[in-house]
């Protein structure tokens, strides 16, 4: 394994970098990042240290909020009115900033919408998606950045391709929404795809490396947690093998290779269908959205940056936020130190990830729920003990 550069704490950091993730269930990125900075504060008032210059920067890991953390620095957010994961209506945000779109299906397609249920399973879909992805490209993007997770479907992305012209045949004309819908296809017409999508960026902001098919894929390891059982979970990989085929034949001559690749299998297929027909590349997404953010510029000069999520745990070491921003603080040569709602992770394994120490709320507060309950109080109070342990004897500059 290679250990993350892990710099030397400075005995009186004065810059700050707040730099989150949500803690999920209780409390948003922004959030996160004005609690801790209330409790660093309470240092100036009580004049333990003469003064702080705090950044607050949320971040995301390219799932949900991803579009919240752009909007956080700076883009613009776009409400549109677009079609939910099982066809009702619903009102999706995404962000926009000098011709580039950050959309996270979530918004539009994802678990929040549905029931976990067999029905909702096979019939729920991606069209909303791709009506986010149409209206982005009719008001100027150029790049379009496409942030997964929290899917209700398993439809490979068909339903995103189909509201970016590509039409699907049935035995009895269109095909309707969804992955079951699928193991019915009988053709794909690709001549209405949008023509814009040639010459758009798209970058698939994803960790998964799943691929579309089989017992490592889309409905295999992710059917279940959308309420598919045993037997719903062999129809909608047997659909998505089907859209597969039916693409080759409509003239996608690397459909397969691609439904084999790591990520094909990301939000319920959606990878398979940015990459076989958007063009897109895959990229880790916590580096997609500190790209986006500006990471660098707001690190360049800190002293120390403070990141953080709600499960600080061995699955964080793989793509998740606070690795993230360790790895990208470390590199600018500035050291990190994190905050978390509770954390199962060794001292060792978060310097190995260049974390220096993690902050708890079950460090005072054993009740997990709590803690979540009293999330924003029980933050500051945790940051406040973070600040004399780091921060004590600074001097601004």
């Amino acid at each position: 394994m290679t250990h993350a550069i892990v710099p030397t704490l400075p005995s009186a950091p004065t810059r700050i970098l707040i730099a989150p993730d949500k803690f999920k269930g209780s409390l948003e990125a922004t959030e996160v990042a004005a609690h801790v900075a209330a409790g660093l504060r309470r240092l100036v008032t009580e004049g333990a240290v003469v003064a702080l210059d705090i950044d607050e920067l949320p971040v995301a890991d390219g799932g949900e909020g991803t579009v919240a953390a752009a909007v956080a620095s700076g883009f613009a957010p776009v409400e549109v009115d677009v079609t939910g994961p099982l066809g009702a209506p619903v009102r999706a945000t995404y962000a926009a900033r000098d011709g580039v779109a950050v959309i996270e299906m979530a918004a539009a397609s994802g678990l929040a919408f549905t029931a976990a249920d067999d029905d909702a399973a096979r019939r729920s879909g991606t069209y909303g998606t791709g009506e986010l992805v149409s209206h982005a490209l009719d008001h100027g993007a150029g790049r379009i950045v496409l942030g997964v997770g929290g899917s209700a479907s398993t439809d490979g992305g068909a339903g995103l391709a189909q509201a970016l012209g590509l039409r699907l045949r049935g035995p009895d004309g269109e095909l309707g929404p969804g992955g079951d819908a699928l193991r019915r296809l009988v053709a794909v017409d690709a001549s209405g795809l949008d023509p814009r999508l040639a010459e758009t960026e798209v970058v698939l902001a994803s960790d998964v490396d799943n691929p579309l098919l089989g017992p490592d894929g889309a409905a295999a390891v992710y059917g279940a947690q959308k309420g598919a059982d045993a037997t719903a979970i062999a129809d909608l990989d047997a659909g998505l093998a089907r859209w597969v085929d039916a693409l080759a034949e409509a003239g996608f001559a690397r459909a397969a290779q691609v439904a084999a690749s790591p990520g094909a299998g990301a939000a319920g297929g959606l990878g398979f269908a940015a990459l076989a027909l958007l063009g897109a590349t895959r990229r880790p997404g916590v580096e997609v959205v500190l790209d986006l953010i500006g990471f660098d510029a707001r690190v360049a000069g800190a002293d120390l940056v403070i990141t953080g999520e709600g499960s600080l745990d061995e699955q964080s070491m793989f793509g998740k936020t606070p690795v993230g921003v360790a790895a990208a603080a470390g590199t600018a040569g500035v050291p990190t130190v994190a905050v978390a709602g509770r954390t199962t992770l060794t001292a060792e394994r978060l310097r190995e990830n260049g974390i220096l120490a993690v902050y708890p709320l079950t460090s005072i507060e054993p009740d997990v729920a709590t803690c979540l309950a009293r999330a924003g109080a029980l933050l500051e109070d945790v940051s406040e003990i973070l600040g004399r342990n780091h921060l004590i004897g600074g001097q601004p500059r």
